[in-house]
């Protein structure tokens, strides 16, 4: 009984359906419409039907690809040393695991950099670090620390970006490749 309930249902949702269609889709015309794909975006957009997910202006706050934003290789260049936790480069975040240098299990430091904008610039980060002391294995205490460390990192980083961004622009340099270039 129940089985035939729902076959009934179902047969009847595909008559409603097919009922609707007309035989005609919109835009089918092929005569209409170029045939390069290119094309056709940029007429549906000229004509309001469409939308490009990529077509963003640099400067706007949105990120290029990771190996050419100087900030986020510099950042990564410079806390090398410590574990990651989260490096998301499309939300623009880098956050460390807690690292602790040496026999002072006690004391650790985590870093978290969130990039504002991909420009070169002093208000480019935002930089947090947090300190965790632990009394003993269940008593620890997480304070963010800011100050001459905060300052000293994002000194460090903007000046390493800098340097980056100086390469990309000079049109002579080449990156190591890893391989012995003949001299010319």
């Amino acid at each position: 009984m129940k089985r035939k309930f729902l076959s009934l249902n179902f047969l009847l949702i595909m008559l409603v359906s097919l009922n609707s269609c007309n035989g005609k889709l919109p835009g089918a015309d092929a005569r209409k419409y170029p045939p390069n794909p290119d094309e056709r975006v940029r007429k549906n957009i000229e004509e309001g039907r469409g939308f490009r997910l990529m077509d963003v202006d640099k400067g706007s706050g949105t990120f290029e690809f990771a190996s050419s934003n100087e900030l986020w290789r510099a950042t990564l260049d410079i806390i090398d040393f410590m574990p990651l936790a989260l490096a998301n480069y499309s939300g623009g975040i880098v956050v460390t695991d807690w690292y602790s240098e040496g026999n002072n299990l006690n004391e650790s430091i985590k870093i978290s950099v969130r990039f504002l904008t991909n420009e070169v610039r002093s208000d480019a980060l935002d930089i947090k670090i947090f300190y965790k002391k632990c009394s003993s294995l269940e008593n620890c205490a997480v304070t963010q620390q800011q100050g001459i460390l905060v300052a000293e990192l994002t000194k460090k980083i903007l000046t390493k970006a800098a340097v980056y961004k100086k390469q990309s622009k000079d049109k002579d340099y080449k990156p190591y490749t890893g391989k012995i270039r003949p001299k010319d």
